[in-house]
């Protein structure tokens, strides 16, 4: 149903900027103040508990120690601007737009709704943007800077990053942990019979909601979906972007308390009825089944496999990449002899942790060249779906301190990442020793990172 995982916990990280002549109230009676200067940019009390805010709303416990780390990134903040402006740095409206829009559709998806955000936040819409306005342009200013500052560093060469590897201590330069090379024969069970079955299901849980039942009670019962069963099927206010095509067009086509026919996408097959809308976002309660197989289709499966396996390991004729080519039902890999790619970065090279549970249960044990027993996984459409396979182990490479002759891209990419912090920090420490800066006594007992704060 939702085509990308969402974190259950995020943070909307803004750099709310201050608003002179503020005086409201925070915690423990405390009136807003200006607790610290940075150049000719002053920070708030209130700049930092908007931040606390944030947290809070994310499901973040803010201590003592979190508002000090919060004005320590605000002072961090200030100094790149300063020097983003100092160099004409700009950015444009449009950008600015986009991201306010962003951030208002993850408060409305945090919170539940457009109504959830006012109250939380106690002001409109209106003034919400307003006050995001300046704070992202400065966000966007800072990234520019800091891009500036990384630009700056000289890339590596093979040379530095020979000499990188000889002057590294061996226990700073990065593991390699075991990596596989594997490939793969897939068979599908027989979906038309499974998938008639959810359509018969859904279609008689509609017809018990159209004659009276409660969705949200029928929801409970016996969708299949985690995440919202326990809702009665409610998802929440999302943005329609969040869900697969054909599950947001169905719910967006229904008026309120409207339910749908059964809608299939790669997570299964639903009911879905239509809560309440608000531009391109809604909240819906829905009802998942998911296509169930039996042990026939399984043990039919695996006797194919152990067939083609039988076929590879005893026939110098054909060979796995031949027999993926002949067999395997996977579009995505047949084609390739089989050869397994991780859809995330593109690269036939698995770590551990980067292969499902039961594939890698499969294929610990064998050595190169050996082929697993058949067994039951899941491809990589939706939340899985079920199939039947035989992977082979076509190489294995075991964990390693990184090295100049066989993981060289792993070096560049570790030094130029160590030479960009580097360059950032020096920034931040010559920056903060020319800058003229004052800061409050409520926040001078603080355990900065950087020692430059209190001059």
């Amino acid at each position: 149903m939702i085509k990308r995982i969402l974190s259950a916990v995020y943070i909307i990280s803004l750099c709310l900027v201050p608003f002179y002549g503020k005086a409201q109230v925070y915690e423990q009676g405390l009136i807003d103040k200006n607790v610290a200067l940075i150049g000719n940019d002053a920070i708030f009390i209130s700049d930092i508990e908007d931040e606390v805010q944030m947290m809070r709303m994310s499901g973040y416990v803010a201590d003592r120690n979190a508002r000090c780390e919060i004005l320590e990134n605000l002072m961090i903040s200030k100094l790149f601007v300063t020097q983003a402006r100092r160099d004409s740095l700009v950015v444009t409206d449009a950008e600015i737009q986009e991201n306010i829009n962003n951030r208002m559709i993850q408060a409305m998806q945090a919170l539940g709704g457009e109504q959830e955000v006012l109250d939380y936040f106690g002001k409109p819409i209106y003034e919400l943007r307003d006050e995001w306005y300046r704070a992202i342009e400065e966000q966007l200013l800072i990234q520019q800077m800091q891009r500036k500052v990384v630009q700056n560093v000289p890339r590596m060469t093979p040379d530095a990053i020979r000499q990188y590897v000889e002057n590294t201590a061996q226990e700073d330069l990065p593991i390699v942990p075991t990596q596989y090379r594997l490939s793969q024969i897939v068979l599908y069970p027989e979906k038309e019979a499974a998938n008639t079955a959810c359509k018969e299901t859904l279609l008689d849980l509609r017809e018990r909601i159209l004659n009276g039942e409660r969705f949200s009670s029928l929801a409970r019962i016996y969708s299949e979906d985690p995440g919202s069963a326990a809702k009665g099927g409610e998802l929440g206010m999302m943005a329609r972007s969040v869900y697969w095509p054909a599950f947001a067009d169905a719910a967006m086509s229904l008026k309120e308390g409207q339910v749908s026919q059964v809608v299939e996408t790669p997570d299964g097959f639903h009911i879905i009825q239509m809560i309440e809308k608000s531009g391109d976002m809604f909240n819906a309660r829905h009802i998942l089944i998911k296509p169930k197989y039996t042990s026939e289709d399984r043990n039919k499966a695996f006797a194919k496999l152990d067939s083609i396996r039988t076929m590879i390991v005893d026939s110098a004729l054909v060979t796995f990449p031949a027999a993926a080519w002949m067999f395997s039902q996977d579009p995505k890999t047949r084609t390739n002899g089989g050869v397994m790619v991780d859809e995330m970065t593109g690269s036939a090279v698995f770590e551990k942790d980067q292969l499902k549970p039961t594939d890698y249960t499969a294929i610990k044990d064998l050595e190169v060249g050996g082929i697993s027993e058949p067994f039951e996984s899941l491809d990589n459409e939706g939340r899985g779906n079920t199939i039947y396979k035989i992977v082979k182990v076509d190489s294995i490479v075991p964990a390693h301190t990184a090295s100049y002759d066989t993981d060289y891209n792993l070096l560049v990419d570790d030094a130029n990442s160590k030479n960009a912090n580097a360059a950032i920090e020096a920034f931040i420490k010559e920056n903060a020793a020319s800058t003229y800066i004052k800061l409050d006594p409520l926040y001078s007992g603080c355990n900065f990172q950087y020692s430059g704060w209190i001059h």
